[in-house]
């Protein structure tokens, strides 16, 4: 991170290029002070450039936005969709949760089922989980060959390129916990009937694998981290800030394409006129 106070989201939370340490970002940090927006002015401002961006793929705007969500499992990828991206209005929005491959899935490269949910014209996608994945667990637990996954950071960057080159927006974030609020979350779970349908055991087997998991989400955020798809860190220790900080991002990002609601020209004397009482 820079030294001096960023003004902006996209400054405070861009990865810097160069080798990562996570261990030398602070998942319970404040790089950027939060603002005292009002809720519901924040939702409706956020809602209305989502409307604005489907708008303009109404009369044939290419654009649109792909947010992608990674982080250790309880870092709040679920959490950020439900607060940040539900402000958002329904028409217009396109969340893919990635699980396990299906079959079907493994008979073809493993960038075939990620192109199939990139988000249309005009819409806002969430990947809870991505193509990141494949240089991830399969990564940690040996799933193909090492000569596999090490070629499959330069197909991703390709990928994400010819993304934006189509019109694609992409807001990677990595939501980064410490060992311990993991540990918290998962107690928290634990103890909460109401959440244990959330909680597996394979999670606390999971985090016999941590330190692979650093490892391998370095290598991930180094490798592919670039210009056309910088990887955006978010201290997500606490969840209000995380919340905030990814939205602020959205919000930023959607303000720099300078969104404009087509203006069709209507004859309106004469449609008034139609509408006037019989």
């Amino acid at each position: 991170m820079a030294s001096d106070t960023p003004k902006t989201a996209r400054a405070a939370f861009r990865l810097l290029a160069g080798p990562v340490s996570l261990a030398h970002l602070d998942p319970g940090g404040r790089p950027l002070p939060t603002k005292k927006d009002k809720p519901k002015t924040k939702a409706k401002v956020l809602a209305d450039l989502q409307e604005r961006l489907w708008a303009e793929s109404t009369v044939g705007g290419r654009r649109r936005v792909l947010l992608v969500l990674q982080g250790m499992d309880t870092a709040g990828k679920g959490g950020v969709t439900e607060h940040v991206v539900g402000a958002c209005g329904p028409i217009g929005v396109q969340y893919t949760a990635f699980k396990a491959p299906t079959d079907e899935e493994q008979q073809h490269p493993f960038l075939w089922r990620i192109e199939r949910k990139v988000p249309g014209p005009g819409i806002v996608g969430v990947f809870d989980r991505s193509h990141y994945e494949d240089v991830l667990i399969v990564r940690v637990h040996d799933l193909v060959p090492e000569s596999e996954w090490q070629g499959r950071y330069d197909e991703i960057n390709a990928f994400e390129a010819k993304l934006v080159q189509d019109g694609v927006t992409i807001i990677k974030c990595f939501l980064h916990i410490s060992y311990d609020t993991q540990r918290e979350r998962l107690l928290a779970r634990l103890n909460d009937p109401d959440k244990h349908w959330k909680f597996h055991e394979s999670d606390i087997d999971e985090r016999g694998y941590w330190g692979a998991y650093v490892a391998a989400y370095e290598a991930a955020l180094e490798r592919c981290n670039t210009d056309a798809a910088p990887w955006y860190v978010i201290p997500s220790d606490d969840k209000d800030y995380r919340n905030w900080a990814v939205g602020r991002l959205l919000h930023e990002t959607l303000e720099a394409m300078d969104l404009q609601y087509p203006r069709p020209k209507l004859d309106r004397d004469r449609l008034q006129r139609r509408l006037e009482p019989e």
